[in-house]
């Protein structure tokens, strides 16, 4: 019922306006496909030779996009356990039942969330890593992308634990007050573990998020899988297919992030599902151990509970 009023289903004109679209798209996808293997094909970027070094040549992978790779992997694997964290943080502060925490935690993430990752990356590069002698000249090119993922991202990552919190039932929270919980006591022991849960998906949607901004650190001479790509393709002349495998790269890593978050939320679903019997199923139930057990039990009335 629900469908119908959301959505009416197209009739024959409208099914035939929606196939007519959807052809006119799908050429218009192809002939810009063709225009841009065209161009690829003037410019000699389709030769065998520019792919080439990619099959027979160890050094590229060694020296340029397996470099790229870890460092890309490195980024983001310390920035998605720090914006986690940080999320965690300011998303409970958020939440808190203290107005003057709830304001200070409001306005850090307000601020973080609309500040581009880039300019923190650069100001936190140029305007305080490469100013101490803390970092070396290695480390503070890492410390500025990590710096930039973690607050913005986490920012993000507060409001999803905020949203996911608020988008609970009610009567989750009630409840646990009714027995003797503190707000707080509610907030991380029923509440926060259902949000999480809910909000899987878009926590790793946001990880695939960090993952691919990692190559904004080309800004910061970070050496990140994009920069050693554009190195590779101006060692071996071939950028465009360079770039082409280290968009395959990337893809295949998102690929790989999105199938691991499905499994996880798989098996949390599992875990958190009930199982919910009939009254005739137990009915059945209290038959059989009757007849196994050989004694007698009183059935009882479902309907009847309670009086």
């Amino acid at each position: 019922m629900s469908a119908s009023v959301l959505f009416d289903a197209p009739g024959p004109r409208a099914r035939r306006r929606h196939a007519l679209l959807t052809v006119v798209g799908v050429i218009l996808l192809v002939a810009i496909l063709a225009v841009v293997v065209r161009k690829m094909y003037t410019a000699n970027q389709l030769q065998a030779s520019m792919w080439e070094p990619f099959v027979t040549d160890r050094s590229v992978w060694r020296d340029y996009l397996l470099k790229g790779l870890v460092g890309t992997l490195k980024a983001a694997a310390i920035s998605i356990v720090f914006a986690g964290v940080f999320g965690l943080v300011f998303g409970i502060g958020r939440l808190s039942q203290l107005a003057p925490v709830r304001w200070v935690c409001g306005i850090v993430v307000e601020f973080f969330r609309a500040v581009p990752v880039l300019l923190m990356m650069i100001f936190a590069y140029f305007g305080i890593y490469t100013q101490t002698s803390f970092f070396s000249a290695d480390t503070a090119p890492l410390a500025a992308v990590v710096t930039g993922l973690t607050l913005y991202n986490g920012s993000v990552i507060a409001e999803l634990v905020r949203s996911g919190v608020f988008a609970l039932p009610k009567g989750q929270g009630e409840a646990g007050l009714s027995i003797g919980l503190t707000p707080s006591q509610v907030l991380r022991s029923i509440q926060l573990p259902q949000a999480l849960t809910a909000m899987l998906p878009a926590l790793i949607g946001q990880f695939v998020v960090i993952l691919k901004d990692s190559a904004l650190g080309y800004a910061v001479t970070y050496g990140e899988l994009l920069t050693w790509s554009k190195t590779l393709g101006s060692a071996f002349s071939n950028t465009v297919p360079a770039y082409i495998v280290c968009a395959i790269l990337f893809i295949l890593m998102n690929y790989a992030l999105t199938k691991l978050a499905t499994l996880v939320q798989r098996r949390l679903s599992r875990r958190g599902r009930a199982v919910v019997a009939t009254p005739g199923a137990l009915t059945a139930t209290v038959d059989q151990e009757s007849t196994l057990g050989g004694e007698d039990v009183v059935q009882t009335d479902p309907t009847e509970t309670g009086r």
